[in-house]
């Protein structure tokens, strides 16, 4: 199958499973040892067919955890910003709330980042959206970060294609 057959294949299960609770990802999520001793957390902002995150941002803050989250810069870059609050929140280019302020660069000292995507498989292959956004910012992680891809257990498939410009999940929650 190929990256544009399994996009296809995902959007119609997202059709049959619209609504589906994340309550219980997110807790398998806030169990892993590495999110739990982290201190700076990429995170995102759900879009409305993805693993909701907004209660688990906001209860990692209240914790003093430092939580960044992605901000499309243009038709092809996201930056990374920190979020503080959701009034410090505004609508990006596709409707997602993303964080106003200045560009967050320390990027060594991000010590997990929970991505999301379309699908996923158990060697950690991700698949997105399709305009490489992850893809082009994880590349410039260092390797200490812990990538932790989340999804539902029906986006977890045998096989996703992969090349070379892909990044892989050091493990994937669903």
């Amino acid at each position: 199958m190929t990256k544009q057959e399994l996009r296809q294949h995902i959007r119609r299960q997202k059709q049959l499973h619209a609504g589906d609770d994340s309550t219980v990802v997110i807790e398998r999520l806030k169990q892993h040892p590495k999110l739990r001793s982290a201190r700076t957390i990429l995170l995102y902002n759900a879009l409305p067919d993805e693993v909701q995150t907004q209660s688990l941002i906001n209860e990692l803050a209240f914790q003093g955890k430092t939580i960044l989250l992605p901000k499309v810069i243009d038709g092809s870059m996201m930056e990374v910003r920190r979020y503080t609050n959701t009034k410090n929140l505004a609508a990006g280019v596709y409707g997602i709330l993303e964080p106003i302020g200045e560009p967050f660069t320390d990027y060594a000292s991000i010590d997990v980042a929970i991505i999301p995507g379309m699908a996923f498989d158990n060697k950690g292959h991700r698949l997105g959206r399709g305009k490489g956004y992850y893809d082009r910012f994880l590349s410039q992680l260092t390797s200490k970060t812990i990538k932790i891809g989340l999804c539902f257990p029906w986006q977890l498939v045998d096989v996703v294609p992969t090349d070379k410009n892909d990044i892989s999940m050091d493990c994937v929650i669903c």
